[in-house]
């Protein structure tokens, strides 16, 4: 990275255990320009950046208003001095992986190890350009070896542009440079014969069509000045224009579930993005893109405009959580007392505070609490089911369910926050599956929903508040159709960072099965075992926690 001061960069994150409200992964024009809008927002951003920049080989950036000509390091330098003078923060790294926390929010690790935590993420690593296999182009990629004319006709202008067919936008390809150069060559190199009416296009424009695959380039002091063909034929230009291929550098994406998109020129793939909406958010809540990785075709403007765009909605975004915990905690104390008080005074001596509330606060406290996945017992148990009808109990945030409904299940969900509703509800519009799940907010201890199901599901139905765990696993055990199956998972002891659980009855799987109180000879168990499975601590480091599962079947009619 270039011209920052001792105080801004570092090569590693300056603390791991600090929790910034953004961390940019790309420090290009689009990452610069959403760490500026952030920064001036009074947020605490952190910028990661390799320092391997796509525009690197090219000498200058054209198109940018007022900034025309400036060289692409410059411009970089100063926007990492602008964003800096407003407090940004900058690391030098390449981020390997970046996960969401339990606890909420997103870690962010780094390929030495070193490791970050934020609330939000703007991911604007931009794309690999991958050039055809032809000796040469990759060396002069940038210079002489061109792709795109608004960025670099107007520099070549009148000379001996050829143009490297690659596919069928070749033609068009041929046809655009033409604004620039009345010498213009195609070589069609290993692409298709123009069929009759792109030839007539290209003879009415006197574009010179040149068949023979294209074997090497020419070049004299350090120069292009030839392109050579299969049999030792060198046809003189001054310039190439090649298609590369533009894949968007997304790998840090994937661990979060975002695959890229095929980006198609007709019905040929020319590279692949990853999908945003106009903001630059895309479909996993807390993360947003920009820049090239979004959108492959973008200049450098566009791609700053953009960023700026995605840093404008992450800081509206933070406004809304934080107007939500803030109305949360005007209405009730904090969770954090909330736990202790329901510890310290089970009857208690102050205003009782309803499960309602205790939940609608504790989600109301970030964007996201849980993980956004499916829980793996779920997924393991459930997967060889026939999909039919499904209550999910205690469901949150809605991944059970919304798994589920794309597996073809018709799925009841139930939970007592308003909060979490209303947010799985937005998750499963996203999904595509909203028609499938039926969110009803229930206090299970009061009210319970109708019907029978093939799978009644009760994923850690513990509270802090008191609830009549045992009454609600009977009515669920009641609601299972002929049959169908009952899965309970819950905790086999509290978490390893919290040693006072004493406040909530995690019991076993054999107390859970003599407190449900089936009928004998009207059930059958198929699964009753304590397992362990991988947690990401608050703190950002991963622990082991002991859960149980307890899986029992209705025998049919």
């Amino acid at each position: 990275m270039l011209g920052m001061t001792a105080q801004s960069e570092q090569t590693s994150p300056a603390g791991a255990d600090r929790r910034y409200d953004v961390v940019v992964v790309g420090g290009g024009a689009a990452g610069l320009s959403g760490a500026l809008t952030l920064a001036r927002a009074r947020r605490s951003v952190l910028v990661i950046d390799a320092g391997r920049p796509r525009n690197a080989p090219a000498g200058h950036v054209h198109n940018y208003l007022t900034r025309d000509g400036v060289p692409p390091a410059r411009l970089l330098e100063e926007g990492r001095a602008e964003v800096a003078g407003y407090g940004g923060e900058f690391v030098t790294g390449e981020v390997v992986t970046a996960e969401r926390l339990d606890a909420g929010g997103f870690r962010v690790v780094l390929a030495d190890g070193s490791a970050v935590t934020a609330d939000r993420l703007l991911v604007t690593t931009g794309l690999v350009d991958e050039l055809p296999a032809v000796p040469g182009v990759a060396e002069r990629w940038g210079r002489d070896v061109l792709h795109c004319p608004y960025c670099h006709g107007w520099e070549v202008r009148d000379q001996a542009i050829g143009v490297l067919a690659t596919g069928p936008s070749s033609v068009h390809q041929a046809e655009l440079w033409r604004q620039w150069s009345k010498d213009v060559t195609l070589f069609l190199h290993t692409a298709a014969e123009p069929d009759a009416d792109a030839a007539e296009r290209l003879a009415a424009r006197d574009i010179t069509v040149v068949r023979g695959e294209v074997t090497g380039l020419e070049v004299t002091g350090d120069r292009l000045t030839g392109v050579r063909l299969a049999g030792g034929r060198v046809i003189g230009r001054e310039a190439l224009v090649v298609a590369p291929r533009f894949t968007a550098r997304a790998g840090v994406l994937t661990g979060l579930g975002l695959e890229t998109t095929d980006l198609l020129k007709g019905e040929q793939v020319v590279g692949g993005y990853i999908a945003v909406d106009p903001s630059g958010a895309t479909r996993v809540p807390g993360v947003w893109a920009a820049g090239n990785v979004a959108d492959p075709t973008e200049q450098v403007i566009g791609a700053a405009a953009a960023g700026l765009r995605a840093g404008a909605a992450i800081n509206a975004d933070l406004i809304d959580e934080e107007t939500r915990r803030a109305v949360a905690g005007r209405r009730a104390p904090s969770s954090a007392r909330t736990e202790r008080e329901a510890a310290e005074h089970p009857l208690g001596d102050h205003p009782p505070m309803s499960g309602e509330e205790f939940w609608d606060a504790r989600y109301g406290e970030s964007e996201r609490i849980w993980s956004g996945n499916a829980n793996v017992i779920l997924v393991r148990e459930v997967s060889g089911m026939a999909p039919g009808d499904a209550l999910d109990l205690g469901c949150g945030e809605g991944a059970d369910a919304i798994w589920l409904a794309r597996r073809g299940w018709r799925v009841t969900a139930a939970d007592i926050s308003g909060v979490a509703l209303d947010r799985a509800a937005r998750e499963a519009e996203r999904a595509g599956v909203a028609g499938r799940v039926d969110w009803q907010r229930h206090d299970l201890g009061t009210s319970f929903p109708a019907g029978t199901f093939d799978l009644v599901s009760a994923h850690f139905l513990h509270s802090m508040t008191d609830m009549p765990r045992e009454e609600i696993l009977r009515t669920a055990a009641s609601a299972v159709a002929p049959g169908g199956i009952l899965l309970v998972v819950g905790h086999a002891g509290p978490p390893p960072w919290e040693h006072d659980h004493s406040h909530v009855r995690l019991p076993t799987t054999d107390e859970v099965l003599r407190e449900l109180r089936l009928p004998e000879g009207g059930w059958e168990v198929l699964l009753s075992e304590e397992y362990e499975r991988s947690q990401t601590a608050p703190g950002g480091h991963a622990v082991t926690r002991q859960d149980n599962v307890l899986k029992v079947r209705r025998l049919p009619l």
